[in-house]
C-alpha cells in the first residue's frame, strides 16, 4: 500500500506544471502559447525571463528529487528510481495541465541529484560544457544524457544504468523536432557560449 501511495504521489508531484502556473499567476501568460510551446525550463527562460526560468528550473529539479526520496521517507518497499521515473512521466503527461507536458530534462536531473549527487555533478558539468560550446540547450541536453549513459556503466549500479538509458531514450524522442532544426541549422541559441559568439559574427 505504501508503495502505491509513493507512485501516486510521485506522479502528482511530476504533474505540477511549474512553468504554466508561474506564467499564468505572475505574468498572465500561458507559456505553451509562446516560444516552443513547451512548458519546461528552457521555454520559461525564453518567454518569461531569467528570474521565472530559474525558479521553474529549481522546482522541476525538486520534483524529481522529492519523488525519488519518497520511498526512503515513507519506508516503502520500492526502488527510489522507480518513483523518480514516475515523476518524469508526470512531467511529460501532467494531469494538472491537460496532459500537455515538457521533456523532463530538469526533472530527470532531479532524480539523479537525489540518488547519486556525484553522478549528478558529472552530468551537469558535461551539460555546461556542451552548452558553452554549442549555445543550444536542446543539443546540450541530448549530449549530456548520452554522456550520463556512458558514465553510468562505470558506476556498477545496474538500476541506475537502466534508468539512465530509459530516460535518455525518452528525452531524445521528445527532442525530435529540435534534432530536425539542429540538422537544418535553425535551432534557437541562447546568449551564452561559443555558439552564440559565432552567430553574432
Amino acid at each position: 500500500m505504501t508503495s502505491l501511495i509513493c507512485i501516486i504521489l510521485a506522479y502528482l508531484l511530476g504533474s505540477i506544471p511549474s512553468g504554466v502556473w508561474i506564467g499564468k499567476l505572475l505574468y498572465k501568460k500561458d507559456i505553451r502559447e509562446f516560444g516552443s510551446g513547451n512548458m519546461g525550463t528552457t521555454n520559461t527562460f525564453r518567454v518569461l525571463g531569467s528570474k521565472a526560468g530559474t525558479v521553474v528550473l529549481i522546482l522541476d529539479i525538486l520534483k524529481g528529487s522529492v519523488a525519488t526520496l519518497l520511498p526512503i521517507w515513507l519506508g516503502a518497499d520500492i526502488h527510489p528510481l522507480i518513483t523518480g521515473v514516475i515523476a518524469s512521466v508526470g512531467h511529460t503527461v501532467p494531469i494538472f495541465a491537460g496532459f500537455r507536458g515538457g521533456k523532463a530534462v530538469a526533472t530527470s536531473a532531479g532524480i539523479i541529484l537525489a540518488y547519486n549527487p556525484l553522478f549528478f555533478l558529472l552530468a551537469i558539468s558535461s551539460f555546461v560544457i556542451y552548452l558553452f560550446i554549442s549555445s543550444m540547450v536542446s543539443l546540450s541536453s541530448i549530449l549530456a544524457c548520452l554522456t550520463a549513459v556512458i558514465i553510468s556503466f562505470f558506476l556498477g549500479d545496474l538500476p541506475l544504468t537502466v534508468m539512465t538509458v530509459m530516460l535518455t531514450s525518452f528525452i531524445i524522442y521528445k527532442h525530435r523536432p529540435n534534432i530536425t532544426r539542429i540538422k537544418e541549422g535553425t535551432e534557437s541559441k541562447i546568449p551564452f557560449g561559443l555558439g552564440h559568439k559565432k552567430t553574432k559574427k
